[in-house]
């Protein structure tokens, strides 16, 4: 049989899993088969009833016909019905030489006998490899042509131009047969090999919008809820050391945790609803930053003021969340590790970018050293990645005894934004 994955000519196919009948598609396949069995019948049956009828004078004796019609039948019947030439190279040959042989005692009996040559180029072409596909061709139409012109007792041009003709159609048509089946199997395997990588990718972009997402949740939970927890510490801290001498003291401490407690309880609800940050609801980046550092001066003792360079603008929210994010998490470092006497923030709006800088008179730390201090360096690298996904850059200069400066920096067209914005305004109008 041919090893080239050329589909069986005979054999039912099995049922395909998917389909709801649970019987496979239909497919030219399945079709030929059919066709090519239906013909080699009626050429049988033809050939038979012209012998019986006389209506071929160069037939031999009307029972020497009939029974090599028989014989070609039952020879062509046991292959076809078994299917076992279609399974095994060595069963299909041996088939197609009890065929041939059969072929050739009807062809001797009879010259319609050449009609069945048809057929065989069909099968040989198919069940064979191809360069044995084409000896049997030539062989059967040598075989075709002699015995006409034995039975006609002449050669004539038809004699070698029909049997001719047909092998040649018969090899161009399974020689194309092939070839498109070979591409329909490519195509098959490469639509295979896309619906892979297509779940593949999707199942890596749900991974990465997972881990994306928890990133953004650990960053916000650092930055908020963290620092807001770290500072009630601190607070309640500072209240237990003033019992009970102190006692009103202590209690402001604890009306401070309780107002920071109430501000991470918004945090948190925020994170549910997926909110605006409740400093930037219904104010601008330079009033939250002021309220922050008010909040830092009066929660922990931290002087901290806040200086605005240039002329303020509205910025996307994506732009002032990552501000305000980033100047919480700066100051709580400062306040936690920093031992500083005082800090700085300075918002500063430009034509092309706008930029927060974060000073402090404190200890410092060698950021070549290290990536951070007392969070396992998750601060500053939340910080950084804020800076990254909106296209900033973000810088910390700092040395042992000189304190830290830390910058950071996104483009930014007030202009653009601007026209942007009267635009989306007129378009909704």
């Amino acid at each position: 049989m041919n090893t080239s994955a050329d589909p069986p000519p005979v054999p039912a196919a099995a049922p395909r899993a998917g389909s709801p009948t649970g019987r496979a598609p239909y497919s030219p396949a399945r079709l030929l088969p059919v066709l090519l069995h239906g013909l080699v019948l009626v050429l049988l049956t033809v050939t038979a009833v012209r012998a019986l009828t006389g209506s071929d004078p160069a037939s031999a004796h009307p029972v020497v016909v009939p029974f090599a019609v028989a014989v070609f039948a039952v020879v062509y019947a046991v292959g076809a019905g078994t299917g076992r030439p279609q399974r095994s190279p060595a069963a299909a040959g041996r088939w197609l030489l009890a065929v041939g042989l059969a072929w050739l005692l009807l062809l001797a009996s009879t010259p319609d006998g050449v009609w069945l040559a048809f057929p065989l180029f069909f099968l040989q072409m198919h069940l064979l490899p191809a360069r044995w596909g084409l000896a049997a061709v030539a062989g059967t139409t040598v075989a075709a042509v002699v015995g006409y012109s034995w039975h006609a007792h002449r050669f004539t041009p038809a004699a070698l131009i029909g049997p001719t003709l047909g092998a040649a159609v018969a090899v161009a048509v399974v020689l194309g047969y092939q070839a498109l089946h070979r591409e329909s199997e490519q195509r098959r395997r490469l639509i295979e090999q896309l619906e892979a990588t297509r779940s593949d990718l999707a199942a890596a972009e749900h991974a990465r919008g997972v881990l994306a997402e928890r990133e953004r949740l650990a960053r916000e939970i650092h930055d908020t809820l963290a620092q807001g927890l770290s500072s009630i510490q601190l607070l309640l801290g500072a209240a237990a050391r003033h019992l009970p001498e102190r006692p009103e003291a202590a209690a402001g401490y604890v009306d401070q945790a309780r107002g920071s407690a109430q501000e991470n309880l918004a945090e948190a609800r925020r994170f549910v609803r997926a909110l605006v940050p409740p400093g930037l609801a219904g104010g601008s980046l330079p009033a939250a930053l002021h309220r922050l550092c008010a909040t830092t001066s009066r929660q922990a003792g931290l002087p901290t003021r806040l200086h605005v360079d240039g002329n303020p603008v509205p910025l996307p929210t994506p732009y002032e969340v990552a501000l305000l994010r980033i100047a919480q998490s700066a100051l709580a470092n400062t306040v936690r590790h920093a031992r500083a006497g005082r800090a700085d923030l300075t918002v500063t709006y430009m034509p092309d970018r706008v930029a927060l800088d974060v000073v402090d008179d404190g200890v410092g730390f060698d950021p070549g050293a290290t990536t951070g201090h007392g969070d396992g360096g998750f601060g500053l690298t939340a910080m950084r990645t804020r800076a990254a996904e909106l296209g900033g850059t973000l810088t910390v200069e700092s040395a042992p005894g000189q304190g830290t400066a830390l910058a950071v920096s996104f483009p930014f067209s007030a202009e653009r934004y601007a026209a942007d914005n009267r635009d989306g305004v007129r378009d909704h109008d």
